[in-house]
């Protein structure tokens, strides 16, 4: 405001001095004179009148934007997420105290410095600010809104996991204008979900278990009779020894299967085959499938290569396989499929089970709805999800008294490093 008032009267000076000297080089008359006088004056005043107005109306726009800014500021600094603006070449701009905290960087001058610059006032998150920098640029080539998970470990040890939303600006003429990162620290929603993850094997072992009990009976039965023939006859046999040790390694592949589901399984994302999972899913099914005369038929037409974990994607076709089962308890037919098409790969599974009513089909994938008397309501919220991470999708479609027909997208693996 001061700079406006000094501008008047600058130009009110200026004005003063012209207009005296252009009206005594006129030739006016006496009588007319004072009337120019006059009028110089209310041009005078009117002139200023509107430099004043147009001034404090000036004024009065920058303070509304100043306390505006500071509104939102005290918002962005009160928020319990990561909030930060950068420039088109990466540099922070803006950081609320929450992202300053989380890094370090509290009694550092950040701004106009780049990720790689910070990295060196804060070696400890020296690894995780540099992946920024990638991450960053992949918004910048979307050139739309990304979303992912990012986690790194703090000072103390801790893992902290955020969900990081990445918003690219730019130019009218295509340049990068600016980027907004946010993120969310989601670390107890992951911890909670691993516990509903084990949890959810650990039920489906449960069910597994009264099956695969015959199946372990069937060989120890053998062990035992020959043990038995063997202390009678006082005699080893080699073809009897042979049997039992056969035996007792199929035993030891069923009690493998059943570790696999329930022990805790780190992530590790690389190219399998699916085919392999999808054998080892339905060999671990197979003896149970006979107990309830269940047929299941594996039509493999792709050999497709995924990218994603093995253990995960083993627990996604256990729990529909094993709902499949149970919508056929009296027998029935199970079918499995698969086929890539257009750079991913279909994996049907179809069953003649009872099927689901349309009302249930709609709830079905929401956390613990349920109908089943021991269930928890977590085994199609759990593979949905998994399927989701896997960059893929789950549809389930199904008729009463037909049965049910789940279909299930995940992206060919490319060999490429992008």
């Amino acid at each position: 405001m001061k700079y406006a008032v000094f501008a008047y009267v600058i130009v009110s000076i200026i004005w003063i001095v012209l207009t005296d000297l252009y009206v005594e080089q006129l030739p006016i008359p006496p009588h007319i004179a004072p009337y120019v006088q006059t009028l110089k004056g209310s041009l005078f005043v009117i002139l200023s009148a509107v430099f004043m107005y147009i001034a404090l109306r000036k004024h009065r726009q920058l303070k509304q934007m100043a306390e505006s800014e500071q509104e939102l500021l005290t918002l962005i600094h009160a928020m319990p997420d990561f909030v930060s603006f950068k420039d088109g070449q990466g540099r922070w701009l803006r950081v609320n105290e929450f992202g300053l905290k989380l890094y370090g960087l509290e009694h550092v001058d950040y701004k106009g410095k780049t990720d790689a610059e910070l990295a060196e006032y804060t070696p400890h998150f020296r690894e995780a600010l540099l992946y920024c920098i990638d991450s960053d640029e992949e918004a910048w080539q979307a050139k739309t809104v990304t979303r992912a998970e990012e986690s790194f470990a703090m000072p103390n040890g801790e893992m902290k996991t955020f969900d990081v939303i990445k918003v690219p600006l730019f130019h009218g003429n295509g340049k990068r204008k600016g980027l907004v990162v946010i993120g969310r620290d989601i670390t107890q929603q992951k911890i909670a979900e691993q516990l509903l993850l084990k949890k959810e094997k650990l039920s489906v072992i449960g069910e597994l278990a009264a099956g695969i009990a015959h199946e372990i009976r069937n060989p120890l039965t053998s062990i035992k009779g020959f043990l038995q023939m063997m202390k009678e006859t006082k005699q080893v046999d080699e073809r009897f020894v042979q049997i039992m040790l056969d035996e007792i390694e199929r035993v030891n592949q069923i009690v493998t299967q059943l570790l696999v589901l329930a022990k805790p399984q780190m992530k590790a994302y690389k190219p399998l085959a699916l085919h392999d999972v999808l054998e080892y899913v339905i060999e671990l099914f197979t003896y149970e499938a006979i107990l309830q005369n269940v047929q299941m038929k594996y039509e493999p037409r792709t050999s497709a290569i995924v990218y994603g974990d093995k253990n995960e994607l083993i627990q996604v076709f256990v729990n529909i396989v094993k709902n499949a089962l149970e919508a056929m308890p009296k027998g029935g037919k199970l079918t499995i499929s698969t086929k890539d098409e257009d750079d991913c790969v279909y994996v049907v599974i179809e069953d003649t089970g009872k099927g689901i009513e349309q009302e249930r089909l709609k709830h079905i994938g929401e956390p613990f709805y349920t109908l089943k008397e021991k269930g928890m309501g977590l085994g199609l919220t759990t593979s949905m999800k998994i399927v989701h991470e896997h960059k893929g999708t789950m549809q389930i479609e199904s008729k009463v008294g037909k049965g049910t027909r789940v279909r299930m997208m995940l992206p060919l693996y490319k060999n490429d490093p992008s």
